[in-house]
């Protein structure tokens, strides 16, 4: 036990540039304190101590901000970084190391009972206020940008970014914060370019056929 905290909070520090000392990852984070409180309350539910699972899930949002159904599935050195207002539901399955930051809502899309939530891969980076909605599949390496709406599978190693969320690149294979970085491109916004570039070519065209037609006797 004291050697998988050790990990988890190793790994933390290898993601965040702010944890300074494994005291401070221990004492000052509340998604590490989330995470371990949640494979408690796993545990109870899977024991069929259901309503006790719930109460220290509830506990454990009171104290940390983050909301995980003890029904879901996390991984090793799962990462919920700053974790106010994150959401995962009772049928998700995150995969090992996973990097959450605030505001990521891992839903479902009905009342439905069964599965009704995502499955997050190995090495998956979702953004800050992303929302992964449905019973999709996150492969392995995809990173999610900020506030993306993903109601459809992500590919593995894809990039993904917009409402609802787009491919934009192929994820780099080192860690990228908030699952973007400046340089990937967007297919979007070149083809937005692309049609400005032709309306300007035909708005020419119009205007030299308009003066060519008024300069005729």
């Amino acid at each position: 036990m004291f050697k998988r905290l050790v990990e988890e909070i190793h790994s933390i520090k290898r993601r965040d540039p702010a944890a300074r000392s494994t005291i401070e990852v221990l004492l000052c984070y509340p998604g590490l304190k989330a995470v371990l409180l949640h494979r408690v309350a796993h545990a109870l539910w899977m024991w069929n101590w259901r309503i006790t699972a719930r109460i220290l899930s509830g506990f454990s949002r009171f104290i940390t901000g983050i909301e995980i159904h003890p029904g879901a599935k996390i991984g090793e050195h799962v990462f919920i970084d700053h974790g106010m207002g994150v959401v995962i539901g009772e049928t998700a399955t995150i995969g090992n190391n996973v990097t959450l930051y605030h505001g990521v809502t891992l839903g479902g899309t009905g009342a439905d009972s069964g599965k009704r939530h995502p499955d997050i891969g190995n090495d998956v980076v979702i953004g800050a206020g992303a929302k992964v909605l449905g019973a999709i599949t996150v492969g392995d390496g995809a990173r999610v940008g900020a506030n993306a709406v993903v109601v459809r599978n992500v590919a593995p190693g894809e990039s993904v970014v917009g409402v609802p969320a787009h491919r934009i690149a192929s994820a780099p294979p080192a860690f990228v914060a908030y699952g973007t970085s400046p340089d990937m491109p967007d297919p979007l916004e070149e083809e937005i370019i692309k049609l400005r570039e032709e309306i300007r070519t035909l708005k020419a065209e119009i205007s030299s056929r308009q003066t060519r037609f008024s300069a005729e006797p």
